[in-house]
């Protein structure tokens, strides 16, 4: 996981360029490319996905005016059949940037849950999500829910509060942590002129 940012703002720069990138590597999994194909092409849609699973809780976490060039990118090295890697990769990203100087208002954590034989799982492993009757990804600060998304058969509003309650307590945990290393390693964050916009 990378975190960088810019220390200067383009001219004219009026929106907030943030670029998040998730990649999978083949050799993560223990695939090599053969043949024809010699070379991963292009990010496949669910890379695509993910590194927009990533986007979607941190961008309003940047401070209003910072329009400083900015590149999170997530590669992820080693695949198993346990867990998610888009959830460590959200975690991940809300890690480094808590602990870098760039200014950022985390930490925040991802979970993803399933439901299997009427019990709520925490990230299940790839080959249980066949026999969950939802999936549903939600990402978070200590006390507030940034982001849902997910599927599942008609469920009611009680249900689907549990859930989101259910990911959001360990959502918790995991910020208590990224706290607990901020105090540790993380650097003061830097000081920046907000850009305002050009009222003419």
């Amino acid at each position: 996981m990378t975190a960088c940012s810019s220390r200067e703002v383009k001219d004219g720069q009026d929106f907030f360029p943030l670029t998040v990138d998730y990649v999978e590597k083949f050799y993560a999994a223990g695939k090599f490319l053969g043949g024809f194909l010699k070379r991963e092409a292009k990010p496949s849609v669910g890379e695509t996905l993910n590194a927009r699973l990533i986007d979607r809780p941190l961008r309003p976490l940047f401070p209003k005016g910072y329009m400083f060039d900015t590149i999170i990118a997530a590669t992820v090295l080693s695949y198993g059949a346990g867990g998610d890697a888009e959830v460590l990769a959200g975690m991940g990203a809300s890690a480094a940037l808590c602990v870098s100087d760039i200014p950022f208002a985390g930490p925040v954590s991802t979970a993803k849950v399933g439901r299997i034989n009427g019990e709520l799982v925490l990230n299940p492993d790839h080959n249980l999500w066949e026999e969950s009757d939802l999936e549903v990804a939600v990402s978070a600060s200590e006390d507030a829910i940034l982001m849902v998304e997910g599927e599942a058969q008609e469920i009611s509003e009680e249900e689907m509060m549990e859930v989101i309650e259910f990911a959001h307590k360990h959502i918790k945990e995991a910020c208590d942590v990224m706290k607990k290393m901020i105090s540790e390693v993380g650097q003061p964050k830097r000081e920046f002129t907000p850009v305002t916009p050009n009222e003419g």
